[in-house]
């Protein structure tokens, strides 16, 4: 009975650790923006050349991102692997370094995130 508990207990941290603090949110934050940027970029602006706007999300979802591509090409994917591929990579490690950044976050604030109640000394 407890086991449904705990697992509730477990996603409900990684949530928070994800999207409920201030570091992950401004991180979160600057991808959106980044895949904005990019997709503005791409849809509305015309380049004699190749544009290189996309790269920033790769930058911004590095390492984690280029572990995702390189196990695709392990498991036998050509290059990058089909596009969907490489897109599902950029969210998986834009979620995972989201993690990361609030896991880090909260190991730099000390302790586990919770209230921390004063108690009067001597009392």
């Amino acid at each position: 009975m407890n086991r449904p508990t705990m697992n509730h207990r477990r996603l409900s941290t990684l949530a928070r650790l994800t999207f409920k603090n201030a570091a992950s949110l401004v991180y979160l934050g600057v991808v959106a923006a980044t895949a904005v940027f990019v997709l503005v970029d791409t849809l509305f602006v015309s380049h004699e050349d190749a544009s290189f706007a996309g790269i920033w999300l790769f930058l911004l979802a590095a390492p984690t991102v280029f572990v995702f591509l390189l196990g695709g090409s392990m498991a036998g994917a050509e290059s990058f692997g089909p596009a969907w591929f490489m897109y599902l990579a950029l969210v998986v490690s834009v979620l995972a370094q989201s993690l990361a950044v609030g896991w880090f976050a909260r190991l730099v604030r000390g302790g586990s995130g919770r209230s921390r109640t004063v108690h009067a000394q001597g009392a």
